[in-house]
């Protein structure tokens, strides 16, 4: 999201494209600990809350899938609202960085940047969990927190599943954008919709919806079979969630900042183009 965004406060550099913040190296170096921080927290979710040998665990696998979702619900809203957050915009995932692209909400050439920070964080925040709670980790039961497809799902309900809960994500990021008088709500919104994924997808497609959420436990459990749809898929739905809302935007005539304007205004491409 872009860092007023992130706050949920107005910020006067949205007003015009010549004044809104600047990207960089540092904001990068934000992301890769955001993503971090989110891989490390996942970790830990599941290692106290869905490991069998947890006594903390809840003995229904769907129980603790739902108890896992709202905790990291609740920890996408702290970081996405902490001044690391604020300052990047916290998108912690490459098809939102992508996603905010398209719609002219971030400049262009700082998303393979973001990107790679938010993968490498993704490993990152993988290996500490591992480093802090052990072996316990790489288990069978919990392999990283890599996540799986129900044996029943086949690679095309896969990628409709993953790819088709991004585009909803970014549907609902689109929707606060154009409204910015309701944009303080959008990290709880962002973190409500996590946790709602997790918990529905969760024992389906793995509820993943984030190429960062599973690049780094997928390499570091060898359990990369499937890992080019968690990567692709929603990448796919980031591309359809903007070009629906770039739709609904010239069909509803809804106005946004100049700095968010979507979809063939001169701002929006002047933005993608930087």
């Amino acid at each position: 999201m872009p860092p007023h965004e992130a706050t949920g406060r107005p910020d006067s550099s949205a007003a015009c494209p010549s004044r809104r913040p600047l990207y960089g190296l540092p904001d990068a170096a934000r992301e890769f600990v955001l993503t971090s921080a989110l891989l490390y927290s996942v970790v830990t979710a599941a290692r106290w809350l869905a490991s069998p040998d947890s006594p903390l665990a809840a003995d229904n696998t769907r129980t603790a899938t739902a108890i896992v979702g709202v905790v990291v619900g609740i920890v996408l809203v702290m970081l996405i609202t902490s001044p690391p957050g604020r300052r990047s915009g916290a998108h912690m995932n490459p098809a939102i960085s992508l996603a905010l692209w398209l719609m002219g909400a971030f400049p262009g050439r700082y998303v393979p940047l973001y990107a790679a920070a938010q993968l490498a964080g993704s490993v990152a925040g993988t290996a500490l969990g591992r480093l802090c709670w052990g072996p316990v980790v790489a288990r069978p039961s919990m392999r990283y927190t890599a996540v799986h497809p129900n044996p029943a799902w086949n690679t095309t309900a896969l990628m409709l599943a993953e790819g088709g809960c991004l585009m909803l994500v970014v549907l609902m990021v689109g929707f606060f954008l154009a409204h910015p008088a309701i944009s303080r709500w959008l990290p709880y919104a962002v973190g409500a919709a996590t946790a709602l994924i997790i918990t529905v997808l969760g024992g389906l497609s793995g509820g993943s919806a984030n190429p960062a959420r599973q690049l780094g436990p997928a390499l570091l459990s060898g359990g990369t079979q499937l890992l080019w749809v968690y990567l692709v898929a929603p990448l796919i739905g980031a591309l359809v969630g903007a070009a629906a809302h770039c739709l609904f935007q010239r069909r509803l005539g809804t106005p946004a900042p100049c700095t968010y304007r979507l979809c063939g205004s001169d701002d929006a491409r002047r933005n993608r183009a930087r």
